[in-house]
């Protein structure tokens, strides 16, 4: 058995692939008869083209996202869909006629892709695509059909189809398990290609996520892939560093606490020179850019230089971490919110922005992050402005990690606690009554609610 791996893409089809079969001879359904010829794969620019789909169920389901992104004008063929397509049907992303499928639906349509629950209407269908010469998939009878639908995954601007090329030993599965691994291996960077074409140097502010190598994104992990050169954190995924080819450039950018650290200001320039030396540069931070992570200091650096710079989002801690923990952020019946302050300035320090006052009047649950050496002065804070001393505390450290370990205290014994157990840096630290929530514990009911 033959597969074929097609890489392509483009801006207008987002990459789209489909497989058609050419028949020398058919029957009244548009079967072929001589079906040892080979599939010949091609990239179907269906923007603004007509495309009918028969059938509203799983199949259309599955395929309408990918022909919705490819711009096509497509009109839904059924009388009755699973609520997923009629959602799409309600968003004007497809036309939906509620009915049964009748000859000439076909009519000046470029592709079709039949798969209701009616044979006969399928059979239908495929005669009526084969006389208008309208490229049919069939869901319900490859061999019936003019064209294959392949497995296809997504990487950045490539995509990926796999497919069977002769209708003998047709195995889907074994299709998609060869389009995963590609796929994935493009997206970690394992199976990696050189750009050929010239890159446009820039900076990617990437969030590393809470430590654990394998939280970080998909985009992310390509980038660090593709990096001339990494500014990283000691917060960021430093298992990932591992992975870089020897060529590229590390530059480290750790902001230790009670240590040595690279001022703002020069982790701006180094990115900056990098960026205008022609590198593809990474600055890889822990969880999230924009959370307590300076990313848009960083951003305004590269923007005053006309530098370009991509933002990727990361798994921020402030809730991977708890998880983890086994701590929910909220709770039905427990915490309707949760509010997230850094604790790197104490609450009595004149340089704080924080009203420790309104915190402590919230009945929800309290994240916070950078406070470890401030724990006691803040737990203080709270007591004094009216919070009970007697509300469960968690400090999270090296969260995600293997080095994970817990602590649970109280609001009035946490700062002893901290330094009993000495907990250091990183660590979440959660205040609440989450923290006293777990797998074993009753549920807690409330109002009808949609969290």
């Amino acid at each position: 058995m033959a597969e074929h791996a097609d890489h392509a893409g483009h801006p207008e089809s987002a990459g789209h692939a489909e497989s058609a079969e050419s028949a020398e001879s058919v029957d009244g359904t548009g079967r072929t008869e001589n079906a040892d010829h080979p599939a010949y794969p091609v990239g179907l620019r269906l923007h603004g083209r007509r495309t009918v789909v028969i059938g509203g169920g799983q199949v259309a389901q599955r395929r309408l996202p990918q022909l919705i992104a490819t711009g096509a004008d497509i009109t839904l063929v059924s009388p009755s869909a699973t609520p997923s397509v009629e959602a799409m049907a309600d968003a004007g992303e497809i036309r939906w006629e509620r009915r049964r499928y009748q000859d000439g639906d076909l009519a000046d349509t470029w592709y079709a892709l039949v798969a209701s629950s009616d044979t006969a209407a399928n059979d239908a269908a495929s005669a009526e695509a084969e006389r208008t010469r309208t490229w049919c998939v069939r869901a319900d009878d490859a061999e019936a059909a003019t064209a294959w639908t392949p497995a296809t995954g997504r990487s950045e601007n490539v995509t990926v189809a796999v497919l069977t090329t002769t209708s003998q030993g047709r195995d889907p599965r074994h299709s998609a398990a060869i389009r995963d691994a590609i796929v994935e291996g493009l997206r970690d960077g394992t199976l990696a290609a050189p750009h050929h074409r010239t890159r446009t140097p820039g900076v990617a502010l990437v969030g590393g996520g809470p430590g654990d190598p394998d939280l970080i994104t998909v985009r992310g992990r390509r980038l660090l892939a593709e990096a001339d050169v990494v500014i990283a954190d000691r917060l960021g995924p430093r298992d990932l560093l591992d992975e870089l080819p020897p060529h590229v450039e590390v530059i480290d950018a750790a902001k230790i606490p009670y240590g040595r650290f690279m001022a703002q200001e020069a982790i701006n320039q180094a990115l900056i020179e990098h960026a205008k030396a022609g590198r593809a540069v990474v600055r890889l931070k822990g969880g999230d850019p924009f959370v307590f992570g300076r990313g848009m200091e960083e951003a305004q650096a590269l923007a005053a230089e006309g530098i370009p710079c991509t933002v990727v989002p990361g798994i921020s801690s402030t809730i991977s971490v708890p998880g983890a923990a086994g701590i929910p952020v909220t709770h039905r019946g427990v915490a309707h919110e949760f509010t997230v302050v850094s604790g790197h300035v104490a609450p009595e320090d004149p340089r704080s922005l924080v009203d420790w006052a309104a915190i402590a009047r919230l009945r929800g649950t309290l994240v916070l992050l950078m406070a470890v050496d401030k724990i006691g002065a803040i737990a203080a804070a709270l007591i004094a402005h009216g919070k009970d001393p007697a509300t469960p505390v968690a400090l999270v450290q090296e969260g995600t990690t293997a080095a994970q370990r817990r602590v649970d205290a109280t609001l009035a014994d946490v700062g002893e606690r901290a330094v009993a157990e000495d907990v250091r840096p990183p660590a979440v630290i959660v205040i609440g009554d989450v923290v006293a929530v777990g797998p074993d514990s009753a549920p807690q009911l409330d109002a009808p609610s949609a969290d």
